[in-house]
C-alpha cells in the first residue's frame, strides 16, 4: 500500500509537469490565461509533493495529514469540475481521477505511511 500511494504521488507530479509543459501548446503568447494555467500544473505537483511528505512524515507531523487530505479532496473536486468544462474524455478523466481520487483514499490511511 505504501509503494502504491509512491507511485501515486509520483505520478501526480509527472502530471503536474505535463501540464506546464503542454502551456506552450495551448497559448501562443504568454498571456494571463497561459501563466493561469501553467500555474495550475503547479498545484498539481505541490500536491503530489504533499502527498509525498504525508506518506514519509505523517506520523510524526501531525498536521501534515490533515492538510493532506483537505488538498487531495479539493484538488480531486476542482479535477471534476476542470475535466467537464473541457469536455475531458473517458480515459482522460479516469487517468487523472485515478491518480488524485486514489491518493486521497490512500491519504486517509495511516497504512500508506512510512513506517517510522
Amino acid at each position: 500500500m505504501r509503494y502504491v500511494y509512491l507511485v501515486l504521488s509520483f505520478g501526480i507530479v509527472v502530471l503536474g509537469l505535463i501540464h506546464i509543459a503542454a502551456t506552450p501548446r495551448y497559448f501562443a503568447h504568454l498571456t494571463v490565461a497561459a501563466v493561469w494555467f501553467a500555474s495550475g500544473g503547479l498545484a498539481i505537483i505541490l500536491t503530489g509533493v504533499l502527498n509525498i511528505l504525508r506518506r514519509r512524515y505523517g506520523e510524526i507531523a501531525s498536521g501534515l495529514r490533515l492538510v493532506c487530505v483537505i488538498a487531495n479532496i479539493v484538488m480531486t473536486s476542482f479535477a471534476l469540475l476542470a475535466g467537464y468544462a473541457s469536455k475531458a474524455t473517458i480515459v482522460q478523466y479516469l487517468f487523472v481521477l485515478g491518480l488524485l481520487g486514489g491518493a486521497t483514499v490512500l491519504s486517509l490511511l495511516r497504512g500508506a505511511q512510512s513506517a517510522s
